[in-house]
């Protein structure tokens, strides 16, 4: 019997909507399985009832930490839907990781994989969790979600009230400059997001979707997966971004949509694959997450044409879309970040939020109905951040005469060269139009005379070769005399996140140590 009660805005009551919209329409795919929307509905209610049975209470936090898998997505719609926090937890933490973020959120539970059970047990040793299960297992696990999804267990709704301004997730940042912060994101502020997103980056119910990257990273899950999914589109989901298996599923099953970071479409085009495979079906290319340099952009536009490319710019606490650079203006604008999607309004300021000149570089701030309610117990971070009533994002930019914005770098990524400031993307793009060239990362290194020493780590495209001189040469065509590399370190790899983003921090380590 269908309820006349009003329905809260919240994660759980769109996806119904969506279900009951496309119900025979194929969810999600992964591996040999896949899901209708009634289906996954269906499944959706019946592991968020065993989760409460389990003695889980609304409000409690669950961390889920795996990889890619349906079950993680049922996890996760599940989560939500019996009113809980859903925690996601990079699968690549070690046991102190994994521990400070069950203890952070104060978690009472932790799903993972089966694979990470070591690592799952050594970090929980002591701590009083009320449930602990797999997403799937074949060892007969007291809570295994696919098996429970599976099931003939009660697939009605629970009965959960859940209103729009819950928290839904916890996000935790990268921690780069210190120990990893929880954004509290709720259910109508993901929600904003997700239809900005169907609008601004054209997603359709009739275009396949391809997800490789992880789930746990806000990009993948929020801008691509979920508004999706509210929209009726088929998605193929992958446990991990591997580029060959990348381009099989893009040949295979006619995929339209395709989201990767600069660093992942940068191993697609360097792959022997790229060229042999039937790619006509690709028609939207997503990237984000890092700044794509311009060379390899073009690449891209030269490689795949026909194909319509939208750079995706944000953080995890707004959702984390916040500008959109949309095909028709790659052309005359391939270094931009584009212009705020309709639900975020964007400013660029000096250190006393004063909108600066056209042109002029500042701090990116942003004000808008997706943005966190703040951070997990940090009230003093939560302060700084939200100052003046406007989001801190910590990155330097400028907005052009007709508002488009360009990122010019993070605060933290500028390099102080002899007291002058350099932008390490400059550098980088650069050193990109080398023909030897296939990934470059710049960073400042500490030194006694310039303060901070612009040093170039520089993988060489295969077969290539450049020497050090040659690159700083080419380099002397376009910088200032003062942004040229002091040193070119070669190497075969760069740190990165599981979500392909490059890792300066850990560079800086590496090259430090």
């Amino acid at each position: 019997m269908l309820s006349n009660a009003p329905q809260a805005n919240t994660i759980g009551a769109a996806l119904s909507r969506s279900a009951r919209k496309n119900a025979s329409s194929i969810a999600l795919k992964f591996e040999d399985r896949q899901w209708t929307y009634t289906e996954l509905e269906l499944a959706v209610n019946k592991v968020a009832h065993r989760l409460l049975q389990r003695g889980l209470r609304q409000g409690d936090r669950v961390v889920a930490y795996g990889k890619n898998s349906d079950a993680y997505v049922l996890t996760w719609l599940a989560t939500v839907r019996a009113g809980l926090v859903h925690v996601p937890a990079n699968f690549s933490l070690n046991e102190d990781e994994l521990r400070y973020i069950i203890g952070q959120s104060g978690a009472r539970g932790l799903i993972s994989d089966v694979s990470l059970t070591a690592t799952a047990e050594s970090a929980t040793q002591g701590i009083d969790l009320q449930v602990q299960g797999y997403f799937h297992s074949s060892s007969g696990a007291a809570l295994d979600i696919l098996q429970v999804a599976q099931s003939d267990a009660l697939s009605t709704e629970p009965q959960v009230v859940v209103n729009a301004d819950d928290l839904a997730q916890f996000l935790y940042t990268s921690g780069t400059t210190g120990a990893p912060k929880a954004a509290m994101m709720t259910h109508q502020a993901f929600l904003a997001e997700y239809f900005a997103c169907i609008v601004e980056l054209d997603i359709q119910s009739d275009e396949p979707m391809l997800a490789a990257l992880p789930l746990y990273h806000s990009a993948q899950m929020h801008v691509f997966l979920m508004p999706a999914l509210l929209k009726g589109a088929s998605i193929r989901l992958m446990e991990g971004p591997v580029p060959d298996v990348c381009l099989q599923w893009i040949e295979l099953e006619g995929i339209v949509s395709f989201f990767a970071p600069p660093t992942f479409w940068i191993s697609l085009l360097r792959h022997s694959d790229f060229e042999r495979r039937n790619l006509s079906s690709l028609k939207k290319a997503y990237y984000g997450a890092s700044i794509m340099p311009v060379p390899v952009l073009e690449e891209l536009q030269q490689r795949l044409s026909g194909v319509g490319l939208y750079n995706c710019y944000g953080q995890s606490e707004i959702a984390p879309l916040a500008t959109v650079l949309r095909p028709e203006d790659h052309a005359r604008r391939p270094a931009s970040a584009g212009r705020p999607i309709i639900t975020v309004e964007t400013r660029v300021v000096d250190k006393d939020m004063n909108d600066v000149p056209t042109g002029e570089q500042g701090e990116i701030i942003h004000r808008s109905p997706q943005l966190c309610k703040g951070y997990w117990q940090q009230p003093s971070m939560t302060a700084e951040a939200f100052k003046g009533g406007w989001f801190h994002s910590g990155d330097v930019g400028y907005i052009d005469e007709e508002g488009y914005l360009y990122v010019v770098d993070r605060i933290k990524d500028v390099i102080n060269s002899g007291g002058i400031i350099v932008a390490s993307r400059e550098v980088e793009e650069v050193l990109f139009t080398h023909p030897a060239v296939s990934e470059v990362a710049v960073v400042g290194m500490p030194h006694p005379k310039w303060i901070e020493a612009i040093t170039a780590v520089v993988i060489l495209k295969e077969n290539a070769t450049a020497t050090a001189e040659d690159l700083i040469k080419h380099a002397r065509q376009h910088l200032a005399s003062f942004k040229l590399p002091k040193q070119v370190i070669f190497s075969t790899s760069l740190p990165k996140s599981t979500a392909g983003k490059i890792l300066k921090r850990v560079l800086r380590e590496e090259l430090q140590a």
